[in-house]
């Protein structure tokens, strides 16, 4: 059974979207992102949040790190702002094992932005990064559009995107891969512009095809099993569905780049 080795101590404050997560102070000082087992969207966008984001690392995609988060019940008690609204109704967070997403970076001592306008997009300096989470949507269905946020130490000049939120892979709570061709991908075309060819998806696109099914049980292996609601039926038949998948990603792609989307204007290669 999966056990948290870091248990929370603080709230810090309610962020936003619609998972209701909330920033907690952990047991080994370090601040998270959590989201509770009863977020109002559905107990698997716990798993998702944690196995995607550790699938994006071992990919190489800049994302914060995940961790099994122990929520005492305390906490919850002494804390009123620990609650999650659904339907007009409030209830308390559950306590126990949450899924906690490690703040960025230091609020302290660097800017923290979930939106850069278009023209400021240049000052970010893994831009091609957005390629190469690109093939990682499209792999894991991610039905919801690619989250990012833009970190810089308060004295840099430039940015660095880092890839947030993946819940809504393998399409939330349904574990399903609905493919719909612009989903998953970026609000802005301009992240998009030093795609030149299929050079610019490497090295995900070789990448993934090294990825097996025991890389996969690894990381799933970890996963408190009520995130899944101990289907371990439909956890074998998700991971052996990605296996598959590995090989419909260019086409995945490939029907993105000639959508009315138009977002490769600097395509060249054949």
């Amino acid at each position: 059974m999966a056990s948290a080795p870091f248990f929370a101590v603080q709230h810090i404050r309610r962020m936003r979207g619609g998972s209701q997560a909330h920033l907690l102070r952990a047991s080994d000082g370090h601040y998270y992102v959590t989201k509770f087992q009863n977020n109002p969207q559905h107990i698997r966008i716990l798993f998702n949040e944690y196995f995607a984001t550790k699938l994006g690392i071992h990919l190489g995609l800049p994302m914060p790190d995940v961790q099994i988060i122990d929520v005492p019940q305390w906490l919850i008690d002494n804390t009123p702002e620990l609650k999650i609204d659904n339907a007009g109704l409030s209830a308390p967070c559950a306590a126990g094992l949450q899924c906690g997403s490690e703040y960025a970076a230091d609020p302290e001592q660097s800017h923290i932005l979930d939106y850069l306008p278009e023209a400021m997009l240049k000052k970010v300096n893994n831009l091609k990064a957005f390629a190469s989470v690109l093939v990682f949507d499209k792999w894991a269905g991610n039905s919801d559009g690619r989250q990012a946020i833009f970190v810089k130490a308060r004295q840099a000049r430039s940015y660095r995107a880092m890839f947030i939120d993946q819940g809504y892979s393998f399409n939330a709570g349904e574990w399903d891969f609905s493919d719909r061709v612009l989903r998953g991908v970026y609000a802005h075309n301009s992240v998009y512009e030093t795609v030149t060819g299929w050079n610019s998806f490497e090295p995900l696109l070789s990448r993934l095809k090294q990825i097996e099914l025991s890389d996969l049980w690894g990381f799933a292996s970890d996963i408190p099993k009520q995130w899944h609601e101990n289907d371990s039926e439909g956890l074998s038949e998700l991971l052996n569905t990605l296996i598959k998948r590995r090989t419909l990603v260019r086409d995945l792609i490939d029907q993105f780049r000639v959508s009315s989307r138009s977002p490769f204007p600097n395509w060249t290669a054949t």
